[in-house]
């Protein structure tokens, strides 16, 4: 019987760590936005800040590309050379 190829390539090259990291540094970026917002004061509640835009729209965006952007990352295929192996 002849022996068949193995192939002991990675599954992940250094661009797809890159693009992981990216990934995961856009998403934590997005839950930093989404922080914040308490008062102090039991008593007091600022509707503004807690509702404020960068808060309900623009976090959620901002988490939803980089989960996005992680996936992508995870998916992409590199194409190698077959005459260097």
């Amino acid at each position: 019987m002849a022996k068949q190829d193995q192939n002991d390539d990675m599954a992940f090259t250094a661009t797809n760590y890159r693009l992981l990291l990216i990934g995961m540094g856009i998403t934590t970026l997005g839950y930093v936005l989404m922080s914040g917002g308490g008062n102090g004061d039991p008593n007091a509640f600022d509707a503004a800040e807690v509702f404020s835009a960068r808060r309900i729209t623009v976090a959620p965006i901002v988490v939803l590309i980089g989960y996005l952007f992680v996936v992508y990352a995870i998916l992409k295929k590199t194409v190698r050379n077959e005459a260097g192996k």
